[in-house]
């Protein structure tokens, strides 16, 4: 996967829209990690964990009651079973158990959100997960198995990830919407994928450059690697980790950098 391009933007390199995503729901039991309201009043699409990496029933219900409330679209958020580990665990999970355990999750969040008034509007890996169906055929291909195997509740539903990756080639295949995101507070490998979180400035911290990164996502498409080189990545949903300190602060301020630069804020779905 290269989607490297060394060309310096001058004009925006596609329609200045953009969807602003965030992991919430990332809670368990009286342990709260994300600051789900007030990060709803914010984001236009809410990935919202679905009790293998995070999250469990009420917290589920609870973020749905409140996105259906705001009109924040509604993403199941799936991951391999490692609450202990966040979902950050490398694991090898048989596909066809993969493949279940997917749908199950998205079949879970599926009745929250319908009792709330709103669907399941998306999919996206967590974590590992999220990682591991870049390269590796096999996951990838059983993750979409799962999304179509909740599809018979569900319908057909996008499926959120990292543009070029092995699980946007295998949704195609199945004909399902591929929706391209980027990250502004990771950084990137000259390949496209993103700095394995264990190295040093895997997660960029600094608010301004995050801002600033943002808003050169969303206009021109393009971003600077760790490397220093400019990287073309074609993303119609930005993500905002909820989980680092001071999220909400940079959530907003992220947003109105956005909408300051003619940028229009709105959900892909």
């Amino acid at each position: 996967m290269n989607t490297a391009h060394n060309a310096h933007p001058s004009s925006p390199a596609h329609p200045a829209r953009v969807d602003l995503n965030a992991d919430l729901g990332e809670g368990f039991g009286r342990w709260e990690l994300t600051d789900d309201a007030r990060l709803l009043s914010v984001v236009t699409s809410a990935n919202v964990a679905c009790g293998f990496h995070a999250g469990d029933a009420a917290t589920m219900r609870r973020v749905c009651d409140l996105a259906a409330e705001r009109g924040v679209r509604i993403g199941a958020q799936v991951s391999y079973r490692d609450l202990a580990g966040f979902g950050r665990r490398a694991m090898d999970v048989p596909p066809d158990e993969l493949s279940a355990e997917v749908a199950y999750q998205i079949g879970a969040l599926e009745a929250f959100a319908r009792a709330a008034g709103s669907r399941v509007s998306y999919v996206k890996p967590h974590g590992a997960l999220y990682n591991r169906v870049v390269h590796d055929e096999e996951q990838a291909e059983a993750v979409v198995k799962g999304v179509l195997l909740a599809g018979a509740v569900t319908g057909p539903l996008p499926v959120l990830g990292l543009p070029g990756s092995l699980l946007h080639v295998m949704a195609e295949k199945a004909e399902l919407p591929a929706v391209p995101e980027a990250f502004a507070d990771r950084a990137y490998t000259p390949e496209g994928s993103l700095v394995p979180r264990g190295r040093a400035g895997a997660v960029i911290t600094d608010p301004a450059a995050v801002v600033e990164r943002s808003v050169s996502l969303a206009r021109f498409g393009m971003v600077t690697t760790q490397c220093g080189q400019p990287l073309s990545v074609r993303a119609r949903s930005l993500c905002l980790h909820g989980d680092t300190p001071g999220a909400v602060d940079l959530a907003r301020r992220v947003r109105g950098q956005l909408e300051a630069a003619g940028i229009r804020v709105e959900a892909f779905t």
